[in-house]
């Protein structure tokens, strides 16, 4: 793996970005590079040279705006994905958007991607969503404990439940959850986790989190300043938005982030077989 050529997958995760940027700078929208891809624009002006795909955040007015314009303005081979839109919202993946690089090929065509129509074998943006949280600590921890419940509920409706990656103790959590939410339909699922991020949008708080990340991003809590002003930082060929705070950003997703990783670790995370780009 360590041998792949990324620079096709680069170029289209470029492409993916710049028509993101170019929708976003038109209708006056912020968002952020977010995660690796904002790691790359810091440590390497660019992408991480082993890294395949590319995250972006929005606070969620604007990620509301750009889901009203995004279908009608991403250009042929590019389609914007959201979670519902998979089997009619009847089946479970995670609660991520995305825009997908249509003539792109990431996994075998095995059982999973057959169960998902196909619609995650792609090159993809992620589209993270910031909202409010509590100011209160326990406020907080109880608002990113509602949507670990919903998530495991949620994960009832996937194609499979992999209890091996869990410890006991969250094969107990996992299987229970699981238990109750296969008697709960997906689409009210979409929703409640939908109303459950947006319940604190009017409060006056000065804290943030990622509410469509979960579970493995919960432990993060954003300062309102780090997120909610951005700035344009080069990449590669051109400039894209970034968290005024990137520093703080990136120290807590990555400790030490100007430091590279062993060589063992510096692998594509997203593809089980050689990416291909088919046009």
């Amino acid at each position: 793996m360590e041998h792949w050529d990324l620079t096709r997958v680069h170029e289209a995760n470029l492409k993916l970005l710049k028509e993101i940027d170019r929708i976003c700078r038109k209708y006056k929208i912020k968002y952020m590079i977010d995660s690796g891809t904002l790691l790359g624009a810091v440590r390497h002006q660019g992408f991480i040279p082993w890294d395949d795909d590319a995250d972006v955040i929005f606070t969620r007015p604007n990620y509301e705006k750009f889901l009203k314009v995004a279908g009608r303005e991403l250009p042929e081979g590019m389609t914007l994905l959201r979670p519902e839109d998979i089997r009619g919202g009847k089946v479970f993946y995670d609660f991520t958007t995305r825009v997908i690089y249509d003539n792109s090929r990431v996994h075998e065509d095995n059982e999973q991607m057959q169960f998902y129509e196909g619609k995650l074998n792609h090159i993809w943006v992620d589209l993270f969503i910031i909202d409010r949280l509590p100011e209160s600590r326990f406020g907080a921890c109880f608002a990113k404990l509602l949507q670990k419940i919903v998530y495991g509920m949620a994960i009832a409706h996937r194609d499979r439940i992999d209890f091996s990656k869990y410890s006991l103790a969250d094969k107990i959590r996992v299987g229970t959850l699981s238990t109750v939410g296969r008697l709960v339909p997906m689409p009210f699922l979409f929703r409640l986790q939908t109303a459950l991020a947006a319940k604190d949008r009017d409060k006056r708080t000065g804290k943030r989190y990622c509410s469509n990340y979960q579970p493995d991003f919960l432990y993060v809590t954003l300062d309102a300043d780090w997120c909610e002003e951005t700035v344009d930082l080069p990449f590669e060929d051109t400039v894209l938005m970034a968290p005024k705070g990137s520093e703080h950003v990136l120290s807590i997703l990555y400790g030490d982030y100007m430091t590279l990783p062993p060589e063992e670790k510096r692998v594509p995370a997203h593809s089980s077989i050689e990416i291909q780009i088919l046009d």
